[in-house]
Order: structure tokens, then C-alpha cells, then sequence
């Protein structure tokens, strides 16, 4: 992996990038319409997302010392639901110096489904 300017103790410093979904399963709700703002303080990670048929959504993260993140998540989509979900989420180095993240999602709520998504540093 590429060294970053944006590292710390550990690993990745998520804190102030922007994310948007580039590609998502069709039982996922988030699209190239919803930005994830990352912040970070220590080993939490956090960001309000809204956009492409989210009102509003937050997610909270610990970061573990690969720069991998453990999140829950929660949204108020267009169709009145409150959704909720847990995510795994594996960073990738870009040759840009961008993250690419993988995420391997599972609703908590409704029927439980299971998807993967990715999302890039804009």
C-alpha cells in the first residue's frame, strides 16, 4: 500500500474527506447522489450523509489500525422508513491517492438482506 500524507498512529486519517457511492446492490438505498463527510477523532469515525433518496443518515465507526472501519449506521429515507444497518468497510489506495472503500453491508431492520457497495474519496 502507498504511503499516505494523512496517516496517524492508526493508519488512515478519515477525518474531513468526502465520499460518494460508486457502485451499490439493488438492495441498497444509497447511490451517486448521497455524500458521506467523514470525520475522525482517535478511533471514531463519524458522518452525516443525505442525498439520492436519503432525507438524512448518520453513521459511527471505530477504525481499527489497518484503517478498516466497524460501523452502524442509520438513515430517514424518501419513503418515510427509518433504515438501520451494520458495514464493514475495507480501505483501498487509489494511484490518485484517494480512498476507494469496500463495504460489506447487512440491514438491521426489515428483511435483514445483505449487500456490498463501494464508495470513492471525492
Amino acid at each position: 500500500m502507498q504511503e499516505l500524507n494523512r496517516t496517524s498512529q492508526l493508519g488512515i486519517d478519515y477525518n474531513e474527506r468526502r465520499f460518494r457511492t460508486v457502485s451499490n446492490t439493488a438492495n441498497g438505498e444509497v447511490n451517486d447522489d448521497t455524500v458521506f463527510p467523514y470525520f475522525q477523532q482517535g478511533r471514531t469515525v463519524w458522518a452525516e450523509y443525505s442525498g439520492g433518496g436519503i432525507l438524512k443518515g448518520h453513521l459511527i465507526a471505530i477504525v481499527d489500525d489497518t484503517g478498516a472501519l466497524d460501523m452502524r449506521y442509520h438513515h430517514h429515507n424518501e419513503q418515510g422508513e427509518l433504515m438501520t444497518g451494520i458495514c464493514k468497510s475495507t480501505p483501498e489506495l487509489l494511484s490518485n491517492g484517494k480512498l476507494r472503500m469496500h463495504e460489506q453491508w447487512e440491514w438491521t431492520c426489515k428483511d435483514r438482506s445483505r449487500g456490498h457497495s463501494i464508495i470513492e474519496e471525492i
